[in-house]
């Protein structure tokens, strides 16, 4: 049923939804407590909605959210993987939801001794000597790294060194983090199985190059095979390893980063560790780092002396990134999952590859698999085998909604023309991925018999295609603008 777009006008003159009681001060009291700029000359213009009226139409609204808790979410390089509920009523209890960050060292002695406890627990899952839980998100935690990669190199003299090595498989997000600091971003092609080119890779180092910004498993779902030669290679050049957490889903239980040769990493909470994910945050993208580089982490630093823990500056850090100790709830949660998940969490990679290759080989009788090999938790196809009816990757991703199931990620990575990245993770049932094969497969049957049944989808949706360059350019986000248009 398509939505009513006039549910959003229900303001009616008159109509009451709460009153606030009436309070005995005299209008000059009022006007000694306030600064008289501050004071409003007419009433607002809000809505006037009956409260039963506002019930219902929030309620609405709330059932035509989509997320991983009402339909299978499959969006590849994002790990939309389920957050369980006990990491919320953790988070939820006052002893976290009711402190301030300039409570006395006292007072947060628990606290710390979790924010601690879960730095080293990621150290460890890493492969790394240390960890900063400040930095706010992913993209916040590759600049963290990245300036620890500067500091580093700088304090060494080494003032040259102005490139990264990025390759054309990395995360969409490192050639923008390198760019913030300065950096020249030089980007060096794939082979023809998907992996970083060594050859290329051996051209491109030089004195001036910082270091390389990997994502391990690459874009494409595939593990770097040389991984070891390519840190090698870096090092012996001088420059530094980059990890890109975005995919450390796939590792958790078979690899380590730091075991790998890389120097620096970040890790995203709210994908692997299962924290709440979308809608532009809270987010949190710790950094951890090898032994030679640990001085240089973000201040404030909490440091374990004796079983009491303490608050300090370190002087050689690179300073302050944000305010105090990063989304400190979400570090809750992030270690409410580690706790609970205990040994179980060694499953978490081969279950989210064993997932991926099991829809990857039901589907590729109908999809164009331009890399053939055995991918990780995540792969790409080029679009439908058959094109020659004109169906779009676009198209398919629409046709979905129908289904109740997210589209996957679209035209993305840029290696390919169509690109559609799946990413099922180690939380799917078989009943769900074969739901999903079954469907997909019916869409490419779809796409030569009713073409355009495809073209013209979502036909179930509250809306159907929408103009996304001016809902992205000429945002509606006032009612009353909304109104006018109506």
């Amino acid at each position: 049923m398509k939505y009513d777009k006039l549910i959003f006008e229900l303001s009616k003159p008159g109509r009451v939804g709460y009153v606030l009681p009436e309070q005995n001060i005299p209008s000059a009291d009022l006007s000694s407590l306030f600064d008289q700029s501050l004071l409003r000359n007419e009433e607002p213009a809000l809505p006037e909605v009956a409260e039963l009226d506002i019930v219902r139409h929030y309620t609405n609204v709330s059932r035509l959210n989509f997320g991983v808790e009402t339909g299978f979410y499959p969006l590849g390089s994002c790990t939309m993987k389920y957050n369980p509920k006990i990491n919320d009523e953790v988070a939820s209890l006052p002893v976290f939801r009711n402190i301030h960050p300039e409570q006395p060292e006292a007072s947060l002695q628990p606290l710390l001794k979790l924010y601690d406890e879960t730095a080293t627990m990621l150290s460890h899952i890493s492969g790394m000597a240390a960890t900063s839980l400040a930095p706010f998100a992913g993209a916040h935690g590759e600049l963290t790294g990245l300036m620890i990669m500067k500091a580093y190199h700088e304090r060494r003299g080494d003032a040259k060194r102005t490139k990264i090595i990025i390759p054309d498989s990395a995360h969409g997000t490192n050639p923008a983090s390198a760019a913030m600091l300065g950096y020249e971003c030089i980007t060096i092609k794939s082979g023809p199985n998907g992996l970083v080119d060594l050859a290329s890779l051996q051209e491109n180092l030089s004195p001036e190059v910082a270091g390389i910004m990997l994502t391990n498993p690459n874009t494409l779902g595939l593990f770097e095979e040389d991984i070891c030669e390519i840190s090698r290679l870096v090092h012996q050049s001088g420059g530094l390893l980059y990890y890109d957490g975005a995919n450390l889903n796939a590792l958790l239980g078979i690899a380590r980063p730091g075991d790998m040769g890389f120097d620096i990493m970040h890790m995203n909470l709210h994908k692997t560790f299962s924290t709440p994910h979308g809608g532009g945050g809270p987010g949190s993208g710790p950094v951890s780092v090898a032994a030679h580089l640990a001085d240089l982490l973000p201040n404030p630093r909490v440091v374990n002396e004796n079983g009491h823990y303490k608050i300090v500056e370190n002087k050689q850090a690179i300073g302050r990134i944000g305010g105090f100790f990063g989304n400190f709830l979400i570090v809750v949660r992030a270690y409410a999952y580690i706790r609970t998940m205990g040994q179980a969490l060694r499953k978490v990679g081969p279950y989210a590859v064993l997932n991926a290759n099991y829809v990857k080989e039901k589907l590729r009788a109908f999809y164009l698999l331009p890399i053939d090999g055995h991918f990780m938790h995540e792969f790409v196809f080029n679009g439908l085998i058959d094109k020659s009816t004109g169906v779009r990757t676009l198209d398919i991703a629409k046709r979905l909604l129908d289904h109740n199931i997210h589209a996957p990620t679209i035209y993305f990575p840029l290696l390919f023309e169509q690109s559609i990245m799946v990413e099922p993770t180690e939380d799917e049932s078989k009943e769900t991925l074969d739901q999903f094969i079954a469907i997909m497969a019916k869409i490419a049957k779809e796409a030569i018999s009713e073409p355009d049944c495809v073209k013209l989808a979502p036909h179930f949706t509250p809306v159907g295609r929408l103009d996304e360059v001016a809902a992205a350019r000429k945002p509606i986000v006032n009612y009353r603008d909304y109104a006018k248009q109506v």
